[in-house]
């Protein structure tokens, strides 16, 4: 007996010394984090437009003893807290909402309205809980400033904005974000997830987002009276061809082990029952794992729009128009080392039942920017679960139905286990990284 108490006693001396102290420093801290993800999900800003969205973020790192510079690529900060020699360390937030017009009847919910660039009047919301995002980013900063005795390096914090049209990292990087500041030998970052229970990590190596192009194929034709169609070129049934035809690539072109997506989201054209336009715009979406497979997509989209008009009897100054707008998202990689790391350091904090590896998305993050401009820099976005259990649970017993998606106007995250749950994953993460 003797014997086994000594044991024990041994054990119980062996464990870490600061093996709770993250997740206390974290739970003191969310009632103020809290209180800050309730101000910032009621008055959300759109993508370039962040202005006291970024200023709320600068001055948050500037009270945790953060080195800020503002204006970064628009309304981008950066916050650097260097602490002697080591690694460098990027953590980033987003920071835009969404034109949403919001319906989670929360007594936060926002009311804000705006126009967009194009000038519609709408509702803003952060319908893809970047300001989840953004609570947990300052819960990180703050445990960090406060735990400089067990981490060595520089840690870099920077607040993104315009994730959603995907021009934030990318401007950042115009702008210096890599030579101006601290290069990171390691980037990270997490999103909210409408596919996962409260407080669940999923995570993965290799392409964990993907690219995202919208092209448009404007399609000319001769216009006229719908009674004499034979004395036009009707762009409508052309363009209905191009969309027909469009459906073959990714079914017989592209490998069927590659993911690849076609959609056209949009086909405008006419304003009468009895008048065949002089033309018609077809918007798509083109989605891809590898810049390859982008191409082959991209090309046989220009391929097939010509075909098609050539078919209907075009002469070559009336074939389609294919602009493919920029900037364009890639996709993001999250690295093995670098991801594996993390995997086996989140089941180690949170077991394994709350850490899953999952498959790749089809949805857009312009994180992956910060990898392709220098692939030196080992980078991992994973996700944090926002389901509220009850809801995940009804869901489930409906076989999967019945939960919002990220965008919807009905999207309410349980914000405190993901702000929770990310802010501890991440102050995890980075004392493992700049450890002593």
């Amino acid at each position: 007996m003797f014997r086994a108490s000594l044991i024990l006693a041994a054990a119980i001396a062996a464990l870490p010394a600061h093996a709770d102290s993250i997740r206390d420093a974290t739970t003191k801290e969310m009632p103020s984090l809290m209180a800050l993800y309730r101000d910032l999900h009621a008055a959300p800003e759109l993508s370039q437009q962040e202005v006291k969205t970024a200023a709320r973020m600068a001055a948050e790192a500037r009270k945790a003893g953060f080195e800020v510079t503002e204006k970064v690529g628009g309304t981008g900060v950066v916050a650097v807290l260097r602490n002697g020699p080591g690694p460098t360390l990027l953590i980033r937030t987003d920071m835009d909402g969404l034109p949403v017009t919001e319906e989670t009847g929360l007594p936060f919910a926002s009311t804000v309205r705006g126009k967009t660039p194009e000038g519609v009047e709408t509702g803003i919301m952060h319908a893809c809980g970047h300001d989840t995002h953004m609570a947990a980013w300052v819960g990180t900063l703050r445990n960090m400033a406060a735990m400089k005795d067990r981490w060595n390096g520089t840690l870099v914090m920077i607040a993104q904005p315009a994730e959603e049209n995907s021009a934030g990292a990318i401007a950042m990087l115009k702008d210096g974000l890599l030579t101006r500041f601290p290069k990171p030998d390691y980037a990270m970052a997490f999103h909210d997830s409408a596919a996962l229970p409260a407080g669940t990590i999923g995570i993965r190596s290799g392409p964990t987002f993907a690219s995202v192009d919208s092209v448009d194929i404007l399609v000319k034709g001769i216009g006229g009276h719908g009674a004499y169609p034979a004395t036009t070129k009707d762009p409508i049934v052309l363009g209905s061809r191009i969309v027909t035809a469009l459906q073959t690539i990714v079914a017989r072109e592209i490998d069927p082990l590659d993911s690849a997506v076609i959609t056209v989201g949009s086909f405008q054209g006419g304003t009468r029952h009895n008048i065949i336009p002089e033309q018609a715009l077809l918007l798509l979406t083109v989605r891809a794992y590898t810049p390859e497979v982008r191409k082959q997509l991209i090309d046989g989209i220009a391929r097939i729009a010509k075909g098609e008009a050539i078919a209907a009897g075009l002469p070559d100054d009336m074939l389609p128009v294919v602009t493919v707008r920029e900037p364009f998202t890639p996709p993001a990689v999250s690295t093995k080392p670098f991801a594996d790391r993390l995997q086996a350091l989140f089941t180690t904090r949170f077991g394994a039942d709350r850490v899953k590896e999952v498959p790749p998305t089809m949805a857009g993050e312009d994180f992956g920017r910060f990898h392709i401009a220098d692939p030196s820099i080992q980078s991992v976005i994973y996700w944090v679960g926002g389901v509220p259990q009850a809801k995940w649970d009804a869901a489930q017993a409906n076989g999967g139905k019945g939960l919002p998606s990220l965008h919807s106007a009905k999207w309410a995250p349980d914000a405190e286990k993901v702000i929770g749950t990310a802010a501890e994953a991440m102050t995890g993460a980075a004392l493992d990284i700049l450890k002593r």
